[in-house]
């Protein structure tokens, strides 16, 4: 029989997100509860491959960072890990896998909880299948992990762009303006829908649904008419037009993703010339993941490490644990990885949006 678990292991990798504390508190709080020894492992992976990158953390350590954004632990986008060597601190040429399954079983643990996106997710299911002992816990602004209805951050995300928009609209009508709200999204363009939807956008541009600028710029034009001289237009990051591509300002690298931007301008620069009419450009980029994150985040972050500490202690792991309302539940990690949870052409938050008047540039 497996030996009880007496020590585990907690890290957060990828882009940062609101509620990335509220995980590493929970996780801390139910292992001391459970009397378990708990170790933040700092920079992702990477604090695996070091003794000094690593330390006990006690519900002393972890009071109070309830409400604070970022991640007390840090965190890195190292690129693939597998394909790396590197050199040890005892002058060794190892590979980066190798180093990280070595040092998991040197530090004594018995699990470790991996909070990430897609790409932190499926470095945790090779992991996994590496021999470590590994429950995994979505987290992405974007809302797009497979297998899960909500990830925690989106929440505070969108309010942020929700708010943003809302202030946005004063300035439009009383220049009588296009503004240009870009939001995050590189495949998925929930931010963009839910936050369009409830700061009363005049058109929403997603990357699931392809637009054509002309379309855009008859709708805009059409409000004239009948006395609205301003527009909001909300853009994720990742929206492009029919028989067109995504906006790219950084070429893909060895192990990291293509880095998108400028969609936004784009389509205020084609609509000042399509419509006649002054535009302006507003990015919310980074601020988005950045500040306290909303009580619907803290509560699922919450949620979402007890339940984690749960099911490594129930001898369950290589999977994920996810919301599905009213539940917290585990999903396979295979299921999860390399898939993209993007708006289904039937969205009902979609139609919503059609019969109040919210074009999609189609």
């Amino acid at each position: 029989m497996p030996q009880p678990i007496k020590k585990i292991g907690v890290l957060t990798g990828g882009g940062d997100a609101p509620g990335l504390n509220a995980v590493i508190r929970a996780v801390v709080k139910a292992g001391c509860n459970a009397n378990l020894e708990v170790i933040g492992i700092e920079d992702s992976f990477d604090g695996l491959l070091e003794f000094n990158r690593s330390h006990v953390l006690t519900t002393k350590d972890v009071t109070g960072i309830l409400r604070r954004g970022g991640t007390i632990l840090g965190t890195v986008n190292t690129g693939d890990p597998f394909v790396r060597q590197i050199t040890t601190s005892e002058g060794i040429e190892q590979k980066y896998a190798d180093r990280v399954v070595e040092m998991f079983h040197r530090m004594g643990l018995g699990g470790l909880v991996v909070i990430g996106g897609d790409g932190t997710l499926g470095l945790a299911h090779r992991f996994s299948q590496l021999g470590i002992p590994i429950v995994g816990v979505p987290k992405t602004i974007d809302n797009d992990i497979a297998g899960t209805t909500n990830c925690f951050g989106f929440d505070t995300a969108v309010s942020f762009a929700t708010d943003a928009i809302d202030r946005l609209h004063t300035t439009a009508e009383a220049h009588r303006r296009i503004i240009v709200v870009e939001v995050m999204g590189r495949y998925a363009g929930w931010i963009a829908l839910y936050a369009g939807v409830g700061g009363g956008a005049d058109v929403i541009l997603l990357p699931e649904l392809p637009y054509d600028i002309e379309a855009v710029a008859e709708r805009i034009k059409s409000r004239d008419i009948w006395g609205a001289h301003f527009s909001i237009v909300v853009v994720a990051e990742g929206a492009r037009p029919r028989d067109g591509r995504v906006s790219v300002i950084e070429a893909a690298a060895l192990g990291k993703a293509e880095r998108l931007g400028g969609a936004g301008h784009f389509v205020s620069a084609a609509l000042a010339q399509l419509t006649g009419k002054e535009t302006r450009t507003v990015v919310l980029g980074h601020l988005q993941r950045g500040g306290s994150p909303t009580s619907f985040d803290r509560v699922l972050a919450t949620r979402f490490g007890a339940t984690a500490v749960d099911v490594l202690l129930a001898g369950q792991h290589d999977c994920m644990v996810a919301s599905r309302p009213p539940h917290i539940v585990t999903v396979p990690l295979a299921e999860v990885v390399g898939r993209t949870r993007t708006i289904p052409e039937d969205s009902d938050l979609v139609r919503t949006a059609r019969a109040v008047g919210i074009g999609f540039g189609e």
